[in-house]
Order: structure tokens, then sequence, then C-alpha cells
């Protein structure tokens, strides 16, 4: 991951500025005006983000979507991220953002990543009211997952390695076991 500079003619990054970014496979992001770029992803990491939503989208009941980045989640005019897997109510999605917290984000981790992952971006989601957020290491394999209690800040609730069984209820039932986001990769 590289992080450009905080601002660009002594502003903060705005999401106009990354409209004219080129599509070029890499990941741009503005937490509180400073812009993130990270190189495309590797092959687990991309497995277990599409292995997970498809188990979502089975379970996922009527009025609530998911969504497999690239997809931005925009909370600002200098804040916009894409969590590689999201879950959000249908009408709160628009053709090309949601504009508002999702229900669930889920990150996969990647070298490049993951300090930003389980750093920055948790505390965003925190701050922005994402009710559920879960954090999953393709290496291991395991799946942190943490939930905003009713003081608004995250509590880590379950920790699921390798063939365990993760049993979620947010923000629908759904069963996770972290060992067959790998597919053929195990």
């Amino acid at each position: 991951m590289t992080v450009m500079q905080h601002d660009i003619g002594g502003r903060p990054y705005t999401v106009e500025d990354l409209e004219g970014a080129p599509d070029d496979g890499r990941r741009r992001e503005l937490i509180d005006g400073v812009l993130f770029v990270s190189p495309a992803p590797g092959l687990r990491h991309q497995r277990v983000a599409l292995l997970l939503a498809m188990a979502l989208e089975n379970a996922c009941p009527a009025g609530l979507m998911v969504v497999p980045a690239p997809f931005s989640v925009r909370f600002s005019h200098t804040t916009e991220v894409q969590p590689d897997v999201l879950v959000a109510r249908d009408e709160d999605l628009t053709d090309t953002l949601l504009p508002c917290a999702p229900l669930l984000a889920v990150e996969v981790l990647s070298p490049s990543s993951a300090l930003q992952d389980t750093t920055l971006k948790k505390s965003l989601y925190e701050r922005m009211g994402v009710a559920s957020y879960w954090v999953i290491d393709p290496r291991e394999p395991v799946l942190d997952v943490f939930e905003l209690t009713a003081r608004g800040s995250y509590e880590l609730v379950s920790v699921v390695k390798g063939d365990q069984a993760f049993e979620a209820l947010r923000p629908f039932p759904v069963r996770v076991v972290p060992v067959e986001l790998l597919g053929t990769l195990k």
C-alpha cells in the first residue's frame, strides 16, 4: 500500500479527485482526506472474497444485497472506501455507490493492506456505525468478527480458525467456515 501525500494543492483529497484516477487495477481509497493506493490483490485474497460473497449471497434475505469490491462506500466528501465485501439495504444503494454505512463490511487481508484494514479502516467503520466488521486472514485462515456495542465501539465477539464454523446472526444468519473460503487452494 502506498500512502499518497495528505493533501493536493494545500487541501485534503476529495472524492472528486478520485473520479479522475486511471483505471489501472489499483484500489484508491480516501480516509479523512488522505489517499491510499493499493496494488491489485492476489489469488488467495480474491478466492476468499469471492467464496465469502457467494456464501453471503446464498443466505441473503430479501431487502438486503451483497456487493463485492470494487464498490465505493462514501461516508463524506473526504472519505470513500471499498470493502472487499459488503451487505447493505437495497434502498440504501445507488447504481454507483453506497452513501451510508453498510450493515456488514468485510476486509480480506493482503500484505499491502493488513495494517490499514486492522487499524484505520476498522476505526473508520466503527466511527461510521457499521454494525458488523469481519476481517479475514487468508493465510491462516482465520476470521475475526467485530460487532458494534450500544456504546458505539467494536467488540471482538469471535475468532474463528481453520475448520471451525461461525454461525453469524448479523446482518442475517449465515454459516462461515474459514478454511472453506480457500476453495481448492487449501
